[in-house]
């Protein structure tokens, strides 16, 4: 009798196959929103829920506006604030983010008031529009790989108009258009670079920081902005300026 050849292994095929179909599944909303804009976000319907929770209506406040709809000092007043590498870097700051390592490992003693972040514009974007708040392992990892498919994928100008308009700027409120509506009375594109520059202020945490109302620390945050935006000066954005 002749033996029979052994069957070939098919799960490491499998578990290969398996976790290439995974990997691509993120990359079908990320090229559908590089053209298509996006009409709700994965933090808009977290806002939604707490919303709801707290016995309010449950509804988020928003309004798009293309790029060129938007003044390009609330374009430099971000760049300023969140990302002065935006136009230079793949998806990461690598040295903001060393420092931010460094700082989050002094002992409290040392006036250690908040954790400070790193995140780029792209990450923000990554985890605005597609995940949950929080810093699992789990989500950084996904916010990474977001990171890279959407700067792999994106130029840099649908980046920031994305941003701009999931970004959120109050409670209830996300995009650049809404809120200068409601904090100026006044459409996106005519924002002044006080204005961009306090809008940009509270971009760190906007359940804490208002527009409408601003704290000591907004107002010295609003300055040190403007401080910045004219240091790098108008030119600095290039093509995105227009």
């Amino acid at each position: 009798m002749i033996p029979t050849a052994p069957k070939p292994r098919r799960w490491p095929r499998r578990l290969l196959a398996a976790a290439l179909v995974l990997a691509a599944l993120p990359l079908a909303p990320v090229l559908f929103h590089r053209f298509v804009d996006p009409t709700h976000t994965a933090f808009m319907w977290v806002v939604r829920a707490e919303l709801k929770a707290a016995g309010r209506e449950g509804r988020v406040q928003r309004r798009w506006a293309d790029l060129a709809q938007i003044s390009p000092n609330l374009r430099l007043a971000v760049v300023a604030s969140e990302d002065q590498k935006f136009l230079e870097h793949d998806g990461f700051d690598i040295e903001a983010i060393q420092k931010a390592m460094a700082y989050n490992e002094k002992p409290r003693n040392q006036k250690r008031k908040r954790v400070r972040g790193a995140s780029t514009i792209s990450q923000q974007v990554a985890k605005n529009l597609y995940l949950w708040p929080g810093r699992s392992l789990l989500r950084k990892g996904l916010e990474a790989y977001l990171t890279l498919l959407i700067e792999a994928t994106w130029p840099k100008r649908r980046i920031l108009e994305v941003y701009l308009n999931v970004a959120q700027f109050d409670a209830d409120l996300f995009g650049a258009e809404a809120a200068a509506q409601r904090f100026f009375k006044k459409p996106a594109s005519g924002l002044t670079r006080a204005e961009a520059a306090l809008l940009a202020a509270v971009l760190p945490n906007p359940k804490r920081f208002h527009a409408a109302r601003p704290s000591g620390y907004v107002q010295r945050r609003r300055d040190f902005i403007e401080d910045q935006m004219r240091m790098l000066g108008k030119e600095h954005l290039g093509e995105l300026a227009r």
